[in-house]
């Protein structure tokens, strides 16, 4: 299991190469198309956890728009996190190059509660960037959601806390469909829905 190790900032940094990057270049199932992805995640004192994708990659596809589309099917970089221990449940974070996110709240694939359900219809705000190499999707993610989410209290968040996520990039309709992680993930099919796989994430 791999383990990531969260920096703790005053504020979200301007330029993205001060964050920490892991590489998305776990690919399990097929090898004709493995786009260069990486994905950092800071926490932000008095605020919350700061995501932030990448993608080496032209064109994505770029169909859906709206909260919860099913943007897996375009070209997609994705974080699922189990934020408490105390609980099964983690949220996925699902986004495209347009902005739209697909996020829900569950043990598993099946029963998954949209994260809207928790937070009074507020959600994460994505922030889409593309470019003629490569695009990116940033979020901050507010420790008021987790406590509404998981009914804890934010000052857990603090340094050596642990718990576990994956970060995935894919694209289910893509001219070549692809499915690459950051931690490695050991299923006969794509199934990204599989926390025993997530890898370790522990706030420095």
């Amino acid at each position: 299991m791999k383990e990531y190790l969260i920096k703790t900032f005053d504020n979200i940094p301007q330029n993205p190469e001060a964050i920490p990057y892991v590489s998305i270049d776990s690919y399990v199932w097929g090898k004709e198309y493995t786009p260069k992805s990486k994905a950092g995640l800071i926490m932000i004192k008095n605020q919350g956890f700061y995501l932030y994708m990448e993608c080496r990659e032209k064109e994505p596809r770029a169909v859906y728009h709206n909260y919860n589309d099913p943007v897996y099917t375009d070209s997609c970089l994705e974080f699922f996190a189990k934020w408490y221990a105390g609980s099964d449940k983690y949220i996925n974070m699902e986004m495209n190059s347009a902005g739209a996110l697909l996020s829900c709240v569950g043990s598993g694939r099946e029963n998954r509660r949209p994260l809207s359900e928790f937070t009074g219809g507020k959600v994460f705000r994505v922030d889409a960037v593309v470019n003629d190499n490569y695009w990116s999707v940033s979020s901050l993610i507010p420790f008021s959601v987790l406590e509404q989410v998981y009914g804890i209290d934010k000052d857990i968040f603090a340094s050596g806390y642990c718990f576990s996520g994956n970060f995935y990039k894919c694209g289910d309709n893509t001219q070549i469909p692809h499915y690459g992680s950051w931690n490695r993930v050991l299923a006969e099919k794509p199934d990204f829905h599989r926390p025993e796989y997530f890898g370790k994430l522990i706030i420095e």
